[in-house]
């Protein structure tokens, strides 16, 4: 068994990446995505994919697998009838939240709606105190009488958080037990397992969605796995987390809010490794598919880790990648809003109908009907020839929408790609300029099938100057896949002023969970050099409301401990705010250990310099609409299969390959490094 198979489900496309382990061999494949199953579209990559490579289900030794069916029923309010057990007073927790508008300004501003209906929100009677003491002791028979409600309720799933679970976990297992004895065929989920940390709503509104995705995300394991099966494969699918890590199909369906950003981490983690093989580690990574826009900032060549996010208006406490969306892709439709303004996104033409001229029945246009009409995009077809597509119509669609504009079609088209590109950047300064970071000292890395189409104008947009483009863009993310180890994530909030003092509350917080981690290496039988654990502490001055992640140094804890830790924290507190103060108290909240079991990974190897004569890879020359030439210009079409390493391209150009395009301003120079991968750069 020496294949390895990465597969990312996007909203348009369906992306499969084969690896052979022996002699490096990478096979990359691309169907169309079948939202109603995604199962559906998974299986027909595969078997594709194989037949294409001409192997059997018995040379295949791993199965990696990045899944947005999770965020997806998030996002279109998808999931199941879920009801809430909660302590006395916090049946209203959910909708009042922290008391913010979803934008400051905006009188007209709509929220998400709650997830959980104010009829199967329901209390009982108990009561622990911060400190773990008990005031009430949990009412078993309301419990009981909570349980039945909720069954005759309709209700699919049940959601159950108390106040303080965090501390004292015995009430909320107490109440999961009866539940499942009342209501045995309900999903279960209790906030001390998915997210044993401070902050109420943050906590409630965690387990919520958790148990309303649960039973969607089980069902879609359970299609997923019998597919497999009756593919023949004998490896168990691996799903990919928000944290970058993968897990077993069993968790995954247990916790399927740790999957809500499982497709965008996995182009995180193939960024990261594109950072060991060009040394170029500052980056900044724009992920463009059909439906949004994925950026992420790596520093080192790392990305980091938060241990909170809202996704899509809804707050979730588990360990993501510090990835930002915006709905900005291929798919996104341009229309004239009430002010007579061009408005691109968020609403997608998605895989099906998709663009216009897909020639599927949608009437709207799209970014990639503007690509294509302005022929950045290959005008007769897509994916290497596989896919035809009706340029005629799509600048139909155009010319009605620059009717309405009064303006003409050639420049609605730009005027289509200029609204995205600065959407984009919007997104871009959002992760950087916000905080603290100029993007002018990073390289930014385009990937998706959109990204190296766009790259070159938002690098310009942002003063960015060097663009990094990776040998498959179109399927980074499924190459991710094949790069990505095991992870699990721990934590436990003990709040807690830093100070010699302290040091018995971390040495406690860390054996603890660091003997959780052992656990879960033991289960998930990873060998003893293959495991990792790093400690990280939530800091805050005393006082503040939010806290910032801190590394804490491996070993036993001592003096030198809370030195380094206090000492990074004032770094960063200064990077991020721009002061420190120095004489306030420092407060340690929340301790995490992550764990990661390190797997054999898909290593693409270093070709030999072939000179700076790209001219064997040429295949033609078509005029291309580029306002910074003043319009219509010709130019040089390459295949990016044919490039070699040395080869150096000036533009204005268009390189194509079976999963993107990537387009090349006249003010620039392309260059082929080592591993294949296109590093451009502006000249001027």
């Amino acid at each position: 068994m020496v294949w390895r198979i990465g597969i990312d489900s996007g909203g348009t496309f369906t992306d499969v990446c084969l690896f052979n382990e022996e002699d490096g061999q990478v096979q990359i494949w691309k169907v169309s995505s079948t939202p109603d199953d995604p199962s559906r579209a998974i299986a027909q990559g595969i078997a594709e994919g194989m037949e294409r490579v001409g192997i059997t289900a018995e040379d295949v030794g791993y199965f990696g697998h990045g899944t947005t069916v999770g965020t997806n029923a998030l996002i279109q309010h998808r999931g199941v009838k879920t009801g809430l057990i909660t302590s006395d007073g916090f049946r209203d927790l959910l909708e009042i939240g922290r008391q913010k508008r979803p934008d400051l300004y905006d009188l007209q501003a709509d929220k998400e709606p709650v997830l959980v209906a104010r009829d199967l929100r329901l209390e009982v009677p108990e009561r622990v105190h911060h400190d773990g003491s008990v005031e009430t002791v949990l009412d078993e028979t309301a419990v009981r009488e909570a349980a039945r409600a909720l069954r005759e309720g309709s209700a699919k799933s049940v959601a159950i958080c108390f106040l303080y679970s965090f501390v004292r976990p015995e009430h909320e297992e107490t109440a999961r037990r009866i539940v499942e004895e009342e209501f045995p065929e309900a999903f279960v989920s209790t906030s001390n397992e998915v997210a044993p940390e401070f902050r109420e709503y943050e906590r409630m509104s965690t387990v919520a969605v958790n148990a309303y995705l649960g039973p969607v995300m089980q069902g879609y394991i359970n299609r997923l796995a019998t597919r497999v099966r009756e593919l023949g494969l004998k490896v168990a699918p691996r799903l990919t987390q928000s944290n970058g890590g993968v897990i077993g199909i069993e968790a995954a369906a247990k916790f399927p809010t740790r999957t809500v950003l499982s497709g965008p981490s996995t182009g995180v983690v193939a960024a990261q490794d594109l950072a060991r093989q060009t040394g170029i580690t500052e980056l900044i990574t724009f992920d463009v598919g059909g439906t949004s826009s994925d950026v992420a900032l790596l520093s080192g060549g790392k990305c980091k880790l938060v241990g909170e996010s809202v996704v899509h208006g809804y707050p979730i406490k588990a360990p993501m990648l510090d990835i930002h969306t915006v709905g900005a892709g291929g798919g996104s439709i341009a229309a004239v809003d009430s002010g007579g303004l061009l408005k691109v996104g968020p609403r997608s033409a998605g895989a099906f109908p998709g663009p216009v001229c897909y020639d599927k029945g949608n009437e709207e246009p799209t970014v990639t009907d503007a690509n294509v009409v302005l022929q950045t995009l290959n005008p007769t077809h897509l994916l290497g020839g596989r896919m035809e597509i009706d340029q005629g119509k799509a600048k139909a669609a155009i010319g009605r929408l620059a009717d309405k504009l009064g303006m003409d079609v050639m420049d609605t088209a730009q005027g289509i790609i200029s609204v995205v590109v600065a959407n984009m950047a919007r997104a871009i300064r959002l992760i950087s300029v916000q905080r603290g970071h100029d993007p002018r000292d990073y390289t930014l890395t385009a990937f998706g099938g959109a990204g190296p189409l766009h790259a070159a104008r938002l690098a310009r947009e942002l003063d960015m100057r060097r663009i990094l483009v990776p040998l498959t863009p179109g399927i980074m993310c499924a190459t991710g896949l094949l790069q990505t180890d095991l992870r699990a994530d721990f934590a436990t909030t003990s709040m807690t002023l830093l100070g010699t003092d302290s040091q018995a509350t971390l040495a406690t917080a860390y054996e603890g969970l660091e003997a959780r981690a052992q656990e879960w290496f033991t289960a998930e039988a990873i060998p003893q050099d293959d495991r990792v654990v790093q400690r990280t502490v939530d800091v805050r001055y005393a006082g503040q409301n939010y806290e910032i992640a801190v590394e804490v140094p491996a070993g036993p804890v001592n003096v030198a401990t809370i030195a380094s830790i206090r000492t990074r924290f004032e770094e960063e507190h200064r990077r991020l705010y721009g002061f420190i103060a120095e004489h306030d108290p420092i407060q340690l909240v929340t301790f995490r250990v992550g764990a990661t079991g390190l797997v054999a990974k898909a290593a693409f190897r270093r070709h030999p310099d072939a000179g700076p004569d790209a001219s064997s890879a040429k295949i033609g020359q078509r005029d291309v609409w580029m306002p910074e030439a003043g319009g219509f210009t010709p130019c040089a079409i390459y295949d990016r299969a044919k490039l070699k390493p040395g080869n150096r391209i000036a533009g204005p150009a268009i390189i194509e390959q079976m999963d993107t395009t990537t387009i090349v301003l006249p003010d620039m120079m392309v260059t082929v490094e080592p591993h294949l991968n296109l590093i451009l750069e502006f000249l001027s």
